[in-house]
Order: structure tokens, then C-alpha cells, then sequence
């Protein structure tokens, strides 16, 4: 059915009267947008930032009286003396949105052997390694720049039996990439359930056997170490983990970190490069991967981390 969407422009002091009042005159859904197309990167721990101009956008069943709804609203925002913009509102037509970004997913070539292949299309290359995907509500699917970083790494480094650790697997895409390209082993450990289960049924999907994958959401259940660790997630966690990540890691093995804003990655390099020797770093629409070999020598600090830029 049909959607009545409503805007207000404002300022972020104002957001949460008036989300209370769209709520309370039936609103089935508000959207805190930025008005100026501004980026708001990863936050300070603790916060939630918003746009210094900030539009609320929501959504009410089309029957509801858009005139009435309006003057109510205003009268609110004039009682309450808060400072917005002129309130628009639209009809929205009803879609079937999981088809349409079913239609616009499209097979993915990450280098010269593997593709990323929707599991509802046919592999462009059927003598490629395809990894056939259903990312469920999971994170990955290869098209944002970070996966798409790390699936361009695996495609060129794996060689075959290696053991491999997926740090924040998700859907499972880089992981079982590693395996369809030739990995022995691999694990996967994620904080969400959902993503276990999408990671088990990507693996089904592909025909892989059980004994060769594990994912979990428990640390305790992970091996001592690993050929190579991959994790795709965000800087402050990253961060955070750098020693427990770098403990899973075989002397000279490799690592691979991905999830980072390009102006992030000094403070990731920072973070690890007491056990990591770094690779010149790959960049692609403003993210980053990191990637490197695990010191052989303990306590070993360099005095310089020596980054030079990459553009992939």
C-alpha cells in the first residue's frame, strides 16, 4: 500500500520532541537523516552524533489526514518554540524492496580467480572459484569497499591449506572465499547469531563440508593460532582487540584488517604495528585495508611506521 511520508528540517536539540509527537499521531516508523549531506564517521564511544542539521522523516498509513496531521505538528512546534524548517509531505507508492535489491545485486569479480555470485544468478564464469551468496541480514555481500578490499587480498594470497581466522565473519564471504580459493580450515566467530546462521547456510550453499568450517560466538571455542586472520570490522574495535587478534596469529603469518576510514588508519597502525610489519596500504572510496605480517621478534617496536599510499 501506499506510504504518507512527512519531513521536518531542524536541529538536533529538537529531534526528540518532536520524534515523541510523530509517534504519538501514529507515525509507524521516524528517520533521523542529515539535511546537508554531511558524513558523521565512527563516534567517540558513548555518543550517538547527529547532523547539525538534522530532517526527521516519517511514515504514516496514506488514510491519515496529511492537512491535519501538518497544523497539529506546527501548532506543536509553535507552543514548544522550537526552531525547523517548512514541513513537506509525499506520497510514497509501496515497493517490493528485497526483489528490487535482489534485481540490482549483481555477480562480483574479485581478481583474476573468484567472483561473488548471488545465489539466485548464474556465475558469469563457471571455471572461476564462485562464492555463491545469500547474505540473509547479515553484513557482506562484496559490494562495499572494505569486503570487496579483503576478497581482492584472499583472491591473491591464498595459496591453499592454509588455516584461516574470519574476525567478525558476518555472512561468512570472506572466510568461505578463503576455502573455495583453497584453505584448509576456517573459522569464523561473530557477536551476532544471525550471523552464524547465514554464515551455515552460505557454506551449504557451496556445497562445503562441515568438518572443513566452524563459526561461533565464543572466543573460547577458536584454535591457539592461524595461517591468516582477516577481520572486517571497525577501527575502535579493531583497535581494542589488536592483541587478542594478533595472538591468533602465527609468527610471520599474515593479517589483514579492513572496516577503516582512510583518515583511521594511522591510529589502527599504531595500534598493532608493535606485532605487525605492515604492507603498503590499499585504498578504495575512502576506506582502507590494512595488511601485514605478524614480527617474529617480541617486543620488537619500530620508530617509524613508514606508510605509503596505494590507491586500488
Amino acid at each position: 500500500m501506499p506510504w504518507l511520508q512527512i519531513k521536518i528540517p531542524t536541529m538536533p536539540k529538537y529531534t526528540e520532541v518532536l520524534e515523541d509527537a510523530m509517534l504519538l499521531a501514529g507515525c509507524t516508523a521516524v528517520t533521523l537523516i542529515d539535511t546537508d549531506d554531511q558524513p558523521v564517521f565512527e563516534p567517540i564511544r558513548g555518543t550517538t552524533p547527529l547532523w547539525e542539521h538534522t530532517t526527521l522523516q516519517g511514515l504514516f498509513e496514506e488514510d491519515v489526514d496529511a492537512q491535519q496531521l501538518v497544523e497539529t505538528l506546527q501548532q506543536l512546534i509553535e507552543s514548544e518554540q522550537l526552531k525547523t524548517g517548512e514541513i513537506s509531505t509525499e506520497i510514497l507508492e509501496d515497493k517490493d524492496w528485497e526483489r528490487e535489491w535482489m534485481d540490482n545485486f549483481q555477480p562480483i569479480a574479485c581478481g583474476d580467480r573468484l567472483w561473488i555470485v548471488p545465489s539466485w544468478r548464474d556465475a558469469p564464469d563457471q571455471e572461476a572459484v564462485n562464492l555463491r551468496l545469500d547474505p540473509g541480514l547479515a553484513f557482506g555481500t562484496g559490494t562495499h569497499p572494505t569486503t570487496f578490499l579483503c576478497l581482492q587480498w584472499l583472491n591473491d594470497h591464498i595459496k591453499g591449506d592454509e588455516t584461516v581466522l574470519d574476525y567478525g565473519c558476518g555472512s561468512g564471504i570472506l572466510g568461505l572465499s578463503a576455502l573455495l580459493l583453497g584453505a584448509n580450515h576456517m573459522d569464523g566467530i561473530d557477536i551476532d547469531p544471525q550471523a552464524i546462521t547465514a554464515t551455515e547456510n552460505n557454506a551449504q550453499t557451496n556445497n562445503l563440508a562441515t568438518e572443513l568450517f566452524r563459526v561461533t560466538t565464543e572466543i573460547s571455542e577458536l584454535a591457539e593460532q592461524y595461517d591468516v586472520v582477516v577481520a572486517n570490522i571497525l577501527a575502535g574495535p579493531l583497535c581494542d582487540m589488536a592483541e587478542a587478534i594478533c595472538h591468533r596469529l602465527k609468527p610471520d603469518a599474515p593479517l589483514v584488517l579492513s572496516g577503516i576510514l582512510s583518515h583511521q588508519a594511522v591510529s589502527v597502525v599504531d595500534a598493532y604495528e608493535r606485532w605487525i610489519s605492515f604492507d603498503p596500504i590499499s585504498e578504495l572510496d575512502g576506506w582502507v585495508r590494512l595488511s601485514g605480517r605478524k614480527r617474529q621478534s617480541k617486543g620488537f617496536q619500530p620508530t617509524d611506521n613508514g606508510l605509503i599510499l596505494e590507491l586500488s
